[in-house]
């Protein structure tokens, strides 16, 4: 089941193939999320097979409790869509 998080937006980042998730102080949005759980070896190796501009960040859930997880570098928004109205990834690929 999807945790919601708030005060984000999402992106569709330029390549048309990634998702992007900024936290903003206005204009956010629940964006729906998964939450995984792994070990630190596993989250390590994970973390450094990232391509850039994902990197791993906090990310606040709506129950109020932060979790690492992918987050966008602000230059990684360079020719992104807004795509927050939509809550999410998945529902973004519904749609196309």
């Amino acid at each position: 089941m999807p945790v919601w998080s708030r005060c984000h937006a999402t992106y569709v980042l330029a390549d048309g193939k990634r998702p992007g998730l900024i936290r903003v102080a206005e204009g956010g949005a629940a964006i729906a999320c998964e939450v995984w759980e792994l070990s630190a070896a596993a989250f390590g190796s994970f973390v450094a097979a990232i391509p850039a501009p994902l990197d791993i960040g906090s990310v606040l859930l709506e129950d109020g409790s932060s979790v690492s997880g992918f987050v966008c570098e602000p230059a990684g928004l360079d020719g992104a869509r807004d795509i927050t109205a939509l809550g999410g990834w998945r529902a973004y690929l519904a749609t196309v």
